[in-house]
Order: C-alpha cells, then structure tokens, then sequence
C-alpha cells in the first residue's frame, strides 16, 4: 500500500513565551534593565520586547500563585556575542546579589551561567563565541 503524500508544513517560526511570575515589576525590571528588553505594561500584564521575540509577563497573584515551582532544569536562554560580554553581565549581577543557579564557567557549547530571575525563573546567559562543538 503506497504512503500518503506528506505535505510540508507552512513556515512556524517561535511567536512569544508567556509566564507567570510572583511579582510582575521586579520581574519586569529585570529583563528591562539587565536583558535590554523594551517594555509595554498593561495592568496585570507586561508585555516585553527582545529584538523580534516577545515576552509576556503576567500577574500571577491575579491566578493565586505565590511562588511559581518551575519544573526541574526548566530555563530560558539568551545569547551575548562574546565570552567578555557574558563575563561582564555575570559580574554586573553579582554585584547585585542576584541568585545564580550555576555560576560562571565554560561548557563545550560556550561560556555561560544560570541565574534566578526575580520571580524564580532561571535565566541561562552564553555565548557561543568560544564552543568546542559547531553550533549553526
């Protein structure tokens, strides 16, 4: 019996992340003033710009959610064009008394930490300027 022709699907491309977060402007803040997103608030809801990506971020007070339990390893990442610039920003947070999950330190995919967001997200900062495996 013959296949059926499969048919390719249209061109997705990756729209937005949305998540909760306990305390909607320090987490807002945070991907403002150290991601460099652009910010749009709107009452429970913030919706945040990184270059063509959006973010939203809501309220979860509104839902009944004090703390958010994030599942294990559950993080989002963002890329820095050098090993300086991670270094840099890893520094700069430090300073600040941020939580870091994984401190500093080099991977085979680059240079990269993992830091705790205001609001319990963990947020993975690399760059794949100095990774021992190519990554197109």
């Amino acid at each position: 019996m013959p296949h059926p022709t499969r048919q390719r699907p249209a061109t997705m491309t990756l729209n937005h992340l949305s998540f909760p977060s306990p305390d909607l402007e320090a987490t807002t803040r945070f991907f403002e003033q150290q991601l460099g997103c652009t910010v749009h608030r709107m009452g429970a809801v913030n919706f945040l710009k990184h270059q063509d990506f959006d973010i939203v971020i809501e309220d979860g007070r509104l839902h009944g959610l004090g703390a958010i339990a994030w599942p294990h390893n559950f993080h989002i990442g963002f890329e820095l064009p050098t090993r300086q610039a991670v270094v840099d920003l890893s520094e700069r947070l430090t300073a600040q008394g941020l939580r870091f999950t994984q401190t500093l330190h080099h991977a085979m995919r680059g240079t990269r930490f993992f830091c705790e967001a205001p609001g319990g997200l963990v947020i993975e900062v690399n760059t794949r300027e100095d990774a021992q495996i190519p990554l197109t």
